[in-house]
């Protein structure tokens, strides 16, 4: 079945998704954020991080937190068919971690479509199946804000940091666009009380390509 399922995604590449107005991308989770694929994938090396991933797979078909990282590569490329179709694969054969993964990066997909609701729906699974992984509360955090529950993202933004006092799995992150940083990187900054680095963030942010989120950040700027 793993055969197929990556016969598949390796065929040709999709037409971009549309981006519409309620377009709201997050961030992706890798479910082995020390494996040999993630120098290559932070740095965009694409194709560089998927021969490293499907090699691993080749040689081992139940190492399931390589299919979430691969299906993150293809997200990363806007291939989200082919992303969708792993992650599905994770959902059915994964533990609980590589499943929390493969949950917050759906959500994420889903975000990206601008189905807000589902996005969230998928991100609450995600935090119920283990709500000490801060993951899918930074998710849950920027979806808020991107939906203009300023309460709602503090309250979620404070339980992700206090999971990841020491900012490991924050940095851990993958992100799709450099939109989704920003985004966090702002969020963050106001946490910490840095009104200049996150003024500066929210700034660049509503120049951004993605209209839910140059909204989110114009709110930011205007409001106290």
């Amino acid at each position: 079945m793993l055969v197929a399922t990556l016969a598949a995604c390796g065929g040709e590449l999709e037409a971009a998704s549309p981006r519409r107005a309620e377009s709201a991308p997050l961030l992706a989770a890798l479910a082995d954020p020390a494996g040999p694929a993630t120098g290559d994938l932070r740095s965009g090396r694409l194709p560089a991080a998927r021969a490293r991933l499907e090699a691993s797979l080749a040689s081992d078909p139940d190492t399931i937190a390589a299919l979430n990282d691969l299906a993150v590569s293809y997200s990363m490329e806007e291939r989200f068919d082919a992303a969708r179709q792993l992650l599905d694969e994770v959902l059915t054969r994964g533990g609980a971690r590589e499943q929390q993964a493969a949950l917050v990066n759906l959500g994420e997909l889903y975000a990206v479509d601008g189905y807000l609701t589902a996005a969230h729906a998928h991100l609450a699974s995600a935090k119920a199946i283990d709500a000490s992984r801060p993951e899918p509360a930074y998710a849950l955090a920027l979806l808020a804000d991107a939906r203009g529950d300023r309460a709602g993202a503090a309250a979620a933004l404070r339980e992700a940091l206090e999971s990841d006092r020491s900012g490991a799995a924050r940095r851990e992150l993958a992100f799709l666009y450099p939109e989704e940083r920003l985004h966090l990187d702002a969020l963050v900054a106001d946490a910490m009380g840095d009104a200049t680095t996150a003024d500066a963030r929210w700034r660049e942010l509503a120049r951004g390509r993605f209209q839910a989120l140059a909204q989110a950040a114009q709110r930011h700027l205007e409001e106290p």
